[in-house]
Formats: structure tokens, sequence, C-alpha cells
């Protein structure tokens, strides 16, 4: 089951649940969607992406039209999410900026924070707020400044401080999910021009339960 926030004739907002991918493919967002929708044949796209063993909040694109206008004001900066993460450690500062260059491994499917730039290399950069700290772990605040495939997760564990259940970019024996939350997502409607925002929380289970 797919949990709807918002709906109308030209967006969708709902909850991804981690372990789906967002995109249009079989199992994907759009499709089960469509199945939630009762309608097989409903136009329904995905203009931004969570890695696939994320969560929480997406905006799909009903309408061409509402396509072309979402993905516009993320090209352009107009379009804001925030994240929660649980990591271990604890940033210092307990507020900042990561900037980094990022190179992506296809064969991998990892990305890495690069040395130098070169033309594989793209700069990402995300502000981050720790709200909460216990037992080793910080929940900690996430606005992404740029959107680069698994850019959190690299930041993150490149600087010592991986994400609680990540499989892919620590080697710490976490038995939990990876804790890593869309918690909001501001815009302007697409056709309407309305600002719009929401917000979610996370699950109420390990590790975000210990760090409310």
């Amino acid at each position: 089951m797919i949990d709807f926030i918002y709906s109308d004739s030209d967006i969708i907002v709902c909850i991804k649940p981690a372990g789906v991918l967002s995109t249009d493919e079989p199992g994907g967002m759009p499709e089960l969607v469509r199945e939630a929708l009762g309608d097989p044949e409903a136009d329904v796209r995905t203009v931004h992406r969570l890695d696939r063993v994320a969560g929480g909040l997406m905006v799909l694109a009903r309408t061409p039209q509402a396509a072309s206008e979402l993905s516009r004001q993320i090209r352009q900066g107009e379009f804001q999410k925030s994240y929660l993460a649980v990591v271990h450690g604890a940033p210092r500062p307990e507020k900042g900026r990561y900037t980094d260059l990022l190179a992506r491994s296809k064969e991998e499917r990892k990305t890495y924070v690069a040395k130098k730039a070169s033309k594989e290399t793209r700069q990402a950069v995300l502000d981050y707020e720790t709200l909460a700290g216990a037992d080793g772990l910080s929940l900690v605040k996430i606005e992404l400044v740029t959107g680069r495939t698994h850019q959190i997760r690299c930041q993150f564990s490149s600087r010592g401080m991986p994400l609680a259940g990540d499989r892919k970019y620590s080697t710490l024996p976490d038995d939990c999910p990876l804790a890593l939350w869309s918690c909001s997502l501001r815009f302007r409607h697409p056709a309407s021009g309305r600002d719009m925002s929401f917000e979610a929380p996370p699950p109420d289970a390990y590790p975000w339960n210990t760090l409310k």
C-alpha cells in the first residue's frame, strides 16, 4: 500500500517505502501509484529520485506539463528537499556544510570522494545540523544543495560517519535498514504556482526511536 499525503490532477505526494525503486519500471513507484489509483494506464511520472533503500516523501507528476515544470524547479534549485539520517559518530561542528568532488563507479555502482577535479567528477554540497545524539549515534537533518547519486551516504561515510544500516558504504554490523528518510519537500505547484510544503516523520523503529 502507498500512503498518499496529497493528490490532485497534476501531482501526487506520497511516501516511498524503503526497498522500492523510484523509477518507472516493474515494482517501481509509478507502477505502485497506478495500482493505488486503480488505473494501470494513469500518467504517473518520476521527477526526482530516492535511493532504493531509502524511504520518505516523494512527489510524482500526473501530466507532462507538471513533470516539465517540476523538473525545471529542480534544475534551477527552486525545489527543496530535506532528509533525516542517523549516522555513527558525531559531526563536528554540530552544524555546517560539506563540499566534495564526487566520482561514480558504474562497475561497483558506488560513489567516491575524489581528490581532484576531472571530467568524471561533480561537485556535491549539503548543509547539515545535528539534532540529537545517543549511544554513539547522531540524528542529523540534511538540506541538499546538489543532488548526486548516493551523495549523503558517501559524504558522511568519507568522514568516518557512515549511516546506520548502510550495507554499501559501511562495514559496521548494523542490524537495521538504512537510516535515511526524505522528511520534507518544498516546491511551487506546477500548475497554480502555489507554495507547497510537506513533512513526514521517519518510522517509529530502531534507530529512529532512540534519538527523538
